[in-house]
């Protein structure tokens, strides 16, 4: 019979900003915002209340050197949310460190 491993759950971490990590909401919620260019409705789709994706983006904003994503008050079709150059490196570098820690778990590294 084959050994049974535990599973295997890496998480992204930076040291010198105390607790602050890279959980898969984090970097989620930045795919969101560029596809929707809305914090609320990229909040709406992933099952996230507005106020806890307005906490995660602030998290961001303030570990990074430069902010990870701007928006622009108004609400309805006034305002909206995008990316930075630091959000979007951000995004793409979790996806690419996901896919080959997917594959050692047997999945497919898509979130």
């Amino acid at each position: 019979m084959p050994r049974a491993y535990p599973p295997l759950e890496p998480r992204l971490r930076f040291p010198h900003a105390g607790r602050m990590r890279l959980a898969p909401a984090r970097p989620s919620l930045l795919r969101h915002i560029a596809a929707t260019g809305s914090i609320r409705t990229a909040a709406s789709e992933m099952g996230m209340s507005y106020d806890r994706a307005w906490k995660l983006v602030r998290a961001m904003n303030e570990y990074f050197a430069c902010r990870s994503s701007r928006s622009r008050a108004g609400g309805g079709s006034g305002g909206g949310a995008a990316l930075t150059p630091t959000g979007e490196r951000s995004s793409r570098a979790t996806r690419a460190w996901r896919k080959p820690v997917a594959r050692l778990r047997g999945g497919t590294g898509k979130r």
